[in-house]
């Protein structure tokens, strides 16, 4: 039926990302599976959870063709307590309904389904295909995705939408208490791409693989699906259906107020008051010219300041932020100084790298 022999490394690798889709609690039996079938150019692993589908292939000398089915997770427990390099023999039976993993002294034998039954996720036609660098990709995505939000409630949210907007392909996301805002040149093949809304688990699933892979991203997008092609693997995802809301009436147009602060410091500081304020996650900017005062006051946690040498000429003013959503969007900041741009202490703040004009994000203040 079917009788393969794999390196040890590059059947790990593969089910290091195969078994990643898959849910450990499932009320189908085969979804918990990973289906391994003979090709070609050697045998193929697929997985899927029904709204994300990953497909590999790896190098493999066949020796009698077929498909099956085996538990994902368990595969990949031995494979990866197995000798590193070693040579693996993967073997199914029709009679024992059993797959037999030998390697050296060791034997496994795991139950599984027939391949008949493994779920396939239907190829919709993409009438928009383009490619994006890895590093142009998952900088995109490491720039807007912590700003999704988790609330299933507000499902349209959950996850980053990806449009044109006039010469630019953009990325926002946001959880209704801050935005993230990133663009890049629109590559060829993505004009009148329909804006679409990737969701949260998939965005996890593309940034391990783009992780691992320097090439180039072939990404075909449909009304309802999008596919990621990263040498030879494939991760296809259906969309978020829903209307993401108006993110431009968000982004304020009249901060005439700038600060701008060492990122690294602005950091630091924020970070050592934050220890008194966790369960309020209230922290004071106490703006002033040349100056910057942190501080948060919490009843039964005691109270801290810490001051910050910045640029500003202004008038002095007063903001609360929740530390944790500002630390967030300052990780975020690769350059060594952050500009925040703000009006009063009751509307939301622009905050920006000083060299990266392409991206911003938009916090809401906060009463401390």
């Amino acid at each position: 039926m079917l009788k393969i022999t794999i390196d040890q490394t590059l059947l790990l690798k593969a089910l290091a990302h195969t078994q990643s889709i898959v849910e450990r609690r499932q009320t189908i039996p085969v979804l918990s599976n990973v289906l391994i079938e003979t090709n070609s150019k050697g045998i193929s692993l697929k997985a899927t959870d029904n709204e994300i589908e990953i497909a590999e292939i790896v190098p493999a000398e066949v020796e009698e063709e077929g498909a099956i089915t085996v538990p994902a997770h368990k595969l990949y427990d031995i494979v990866r307590r197995l000798p590193d390099g070693s040579q693996l023999s993967l073997s199914a039976s029709d009679t024992t309904g059993q797959v037999t993993l030998a390697c050296g002294r060791s034997r496994f034998a795991l139950a599984s389904l027939p391949a008949d039954g493994f779920p396939t996720m239907a190829k919709e036609e993409a009438p928009f295909t383009f490619q994006l660098s890895s590093a142009d990709l998952a900088d995109m995505i490491g720039k807007t995705g912590f700003a999704v939000s988790v609330e299933e409630t507000r499902y349209n949210l959950n996850g980053i939408y990806l449009h044109q907007k006039e010469n630019n392909l953009v990325a926002v996301a946001t959880d209704g208490h801050r935005l993230a805002f990133t663009k890049r040149a629109l590559p060829e093949g993505a004009n009148e791409m329909p804006g679409i809304i990737i969701p949260r688990k998939t965005i996890g699933e593309i940034t391990k693989l783009l992780a691992e892979n320097a090439e180039n991203v072939e990404i075909s997008l449909s009304a309802n699906q999008i596919r990621f092609k990263l040498g030879k693997v494939e991760l296809s995802s259906r969309l978020i259906d829903g209307t993401y809301p108006e993110y431009e009436k968000v982004i304020p147009a009249h901060n005439d107020k700038k600060m701008i602060a060492d990122t690294k410091a602005f950091s630091q500081v924020v970070e050592r008051v934050s220890v008194v304020s966790e369960k309020s996650r209230g922290i004071k900017l106490s703006i002033q010219p040349n100056l910057l005062q942190v501080s948060a006051a919490a009843m039964d946690e005691g109270s801290a300041q810490d001051e910050l040498d910045i640029a500003y000429d202004g008038t002095a003013s007063d903001i609360g932020f929740n530390f944790r959503y500002l630390l967030d969007i300052l990780a975020q900041i690769k350059g060594a100084q952050t500009q925040m741009l703000f009006e009063d202490s009751v509307s939301p703040v622009i905050l920006q790298d000083t060299n990266d004009a392409n991206t911003l994000y938009v916090l809401m203040p906060m009463r401390v």
